[in-house]
């Protein structure tokens, strides 16, 4: 019998990302605005077009280690967090496994699940409970089908971290019905220097993801990782090369530059998110329309209006407005809307201005 065609999978979000997110004032971006080459101390000296052969580059690879704390052998560098999620779930997950997600969460993953033939189950992380991850809503979700719990730390869309003793939690869950547990760690780069350890740390059963974009705006290096125990390690690199025989060496040559330099780059991104968090808050301060969940750190904040769908909103700040922010119907909660505020902060007191008016506009209808 000849094979049925597998059916296309794309990421919604992901399309309207490239595609409609773009405005003058644009607070749909979840990271730092982009650094500028120059402001990284380059020459051409540092920049190379080949290198030999083999498994990672050597330099990266200790960068890396040495930034995370963890061995050489644990990580695999991969084309930012997005090709490292795939690479990671790809690894561990069959057609057919249950993945248990949280709900909400960053929409590509689960059309990533969804493309690799796994069944998905959800728990839920509330409003009311400030997003919060409960065990005991993961423990009630998790069957002995579960291979894979994914979760996202600091939280997308929310901005909500979870801890290490819960973390802890979940990471005996896993292991109790024979999982492991995937977590996204790229907006926990945004603690700077109170970022936790990666919570690989607190086991084998753990694997994370990260990369440097979204807390030091150098996304354009597309320097992620995974990190894993080193057999399932192993396996990830063998898996990727069905998708690349090397990496871009000048990429992997210029960060490990920027990892070189990260201390400066994190406090200019640091002042800046300080800044227009507070902007943010102090505009959530001024709308009785609106209410949130208000995370100490991170990029992003995830607003809820108190009447009323966010799409009204979303089209009607591109149509009149030239501002933008992320629908929440790509996180399946379509009165929420997430707004991002690493961009320049007189453009983001512009967009929250704007943001106001087209409430005010939708509040008179």
């Amino acid at each position: 019998m000849k094979p049925s065609a597998r059916e296309f999978v794309g990421s919604q979000y992901m399309q309207w990302a490239k595609t409609s997110s773009h405005a003058r004032f644009n607070l749909a971006t979840s990271g730092l605005a982009n650094v500028r080459l120059e402001e990284l101390q380059v020459g051409l000296s540092d920049i190379e077009l080949t290198r030999d052969g083999g498994y990672g580059y050597e330099p990266l690879q200790q960068a890396l280690a040495g930034r995370l704390n963890v061995d050489a052998e644990s990580i695999v560098p991969a084309i930012g967090t997005s090709l490292a999620n795939h690479l990671a779930m790809a690894a561990i997950v069959r057609p057919g496994d249950e993945v248990l997600f949280e709900q909400p969460t960053y929409e590509p993953l689960l059309a990533l699940a969804r493309y690799l033939s796994a069944d998905t189950k959800r728990f839920s992380r509330r409003f009311e409970d400030e997003f919060r991850v409960l065990p005991e809503e993961v423990e009630r979700n998790a069957s002995a089908r579960t291979r894979l719990i994914v979760l996202t730390n600091m939280h997308n869309p929310s901005g909500a971290l979870i801890d290490q003793e819960t973390l802890s939690e979940i990471g005996a869950i896993a292991t109790k019905v024979g999982a492991r547990v995937l977590v996204d760690e790229v907006y926990l780069e945004a603690l700077f220097a109170r970022r936790p350890p990666t919570a690989f740390q607190l086991g084998n059963e753990f694997v994370t993801t990260s990369s440097l974009t979204k807390a030091f705006g150098l996304s354009g290096l597309r320097c992620g990782w995974i990190v894993a125990e080193p057999e399932l390690a192993q396996r990830i690199w063998r898996l990727n090369d069905l998708f690349g025989v090397m990496a871009a060496h000048p990429a992997e040559r210029l960060s490990v530059v920027a990892l070189q330099q990260l201390d400066g780059v994190a406090q200019f991104a640091e002042r800046r998110l300080t800044k227009n968090r507070e902007l943010a808050y102090r505009f959530l301060d001024s709308r009785d329309d609106l209410e949130a969940f208000r995370p100490d750190f991170g990029t992003i904040v995830f607003p809820r209006l108190k009447a009323g769908s966010s799409e009204r909103l979303c089209a009607l700040l591109g149509e009149k407005y030239e501002t933008s922010v992320v629908p929440g119907s790509f996180f399946e909660m379509p009165n929420h809307f997430r707004m991002g505020f690493g961009g320049d902060s007189e453009v983001f007191e512009s967009g929250l201005e704007r943001l106001g008016a087209a409430l005010d506009d939708i509040s008179q209808v």
